[in-house]
């Protein structure tokens, strides 16, 4: 019986997380499907691509027809930029939470995260408004700040936890060999905490790059709109795309899905550091 329970339990557990990855992975794989249907065939139901008729001219309609690569490098711009400044800014404040022992940090801490959890929605008016009476409508910078107002308050709770994790110890003994504070953090501790800074660093970008409400109202010129908002307005005046748009959800989404890939062990790494205060 026991022979059985542990030839039989791999088994199960195979079966089981193929049944997952089957679950999580066939959205991706219709909208694959559809991407490369002619539009008469969409609505069938066949789980295999008809060779004869499947086709990649959606796919070639989006780079060329459309502005989808101006939509793919604005959706960059202002990922890169704002996961940049957050990383950097929140280090330091999440280092300074971590570190210094001042009165009302847990409050400070919980402030920080109430302002994360705030609705987009309920942000949209006052931040139009200050965006628009700054000239920075239909900039990349337009986007950047109001995504930042959602970043940092989650970068600055992600890496104070990965900053208390590092002993006390490391610290004092670069300030006893003459380092500085600044000195200390930079050279023991930031290298330290880096794959917990790389995880919030994908965080924030993925934040970013998945961004709609912000981009869909302040950045209304074509030039400038993000790859989300960009998708949406593939519509037709009576009719909509439906396989041009299935091409470029697929091209939007295998970039960042296999950096997420090629990238999991660093993320795992850096969840898990700072699952455990050490």
């Amino acid at each position: 019986m026991k022979k059985a329970k542990r030839y039989l339990l791999p088994v199960v557990r195979g079966i089981l997380l193929a049944c997952f990855v089957v679950i999580v992975l066939f959205p991706f794989y219709w909208q694959f499907l559809t991407s490369i249907k002619p539009a008469r065939e969409i609505t069938e139901m066949n789980l295999l691509p008809n060779l004869e008729t499947a086709s990649f001219k959606a796919y070639r309609f989006i780079l060329t027809e459309r502005p989808f690569l101006r939509y793919m490098f604005n959706s960059l711009m202002v990922a890169l930029i704002t996961t940049c400044i957050a990383i950097v800014v929140s280090s330091m404040a999440a280092y300074a939470l971590a570190r210094l022992d001042f009165k009302g940090k847990a409050v400070v801490l919980s402030s920080i995260l109430a302002i994360s959890m705030f609705p987009n929605i309920s942000m949209i008016s006052p931040i139009y408004v200050t965006v628009s009476q700054m000239g920075l409508r239909n900039t990349w910078w337009g986007l950047i700040i109001p995504n930042l107002s959602f970043a940092m308050p989650l970068s600055v709770w992600y890496l104070t936890t990965f900053f208390r994790t590092i002993p006390y110890e490391l610290e004092e003994a670069a300030k006893v060999d003459g380092c500085t504070p600044l000195q200390a953090m930079l050279h023991v501790i930031v290298p330290l905490v880096i794959p917990g800074t790389f995880t919030t660093a994908i965080l924030i970008f993925i934040q970013a790059w998945n961004e709609y409400l912000f981009s869909l109202t302040i950045n209304t010129d074509d030039l400038w709109r993000t790859v989300t908002v960009g998708i949406t307005m593939f519509r037709g005046e009576y009719t909509m795309p439906w396989v041009e748009q299935a091409a470029a959800i697929v091209t939007v989404t295998v970039p960042v899905a296999t950096v997420v890939f090629l990238l999991q062990k660093y993320i795992v790494s850096g969840l898990t550091s700072g699952a455990v205060k050490g």
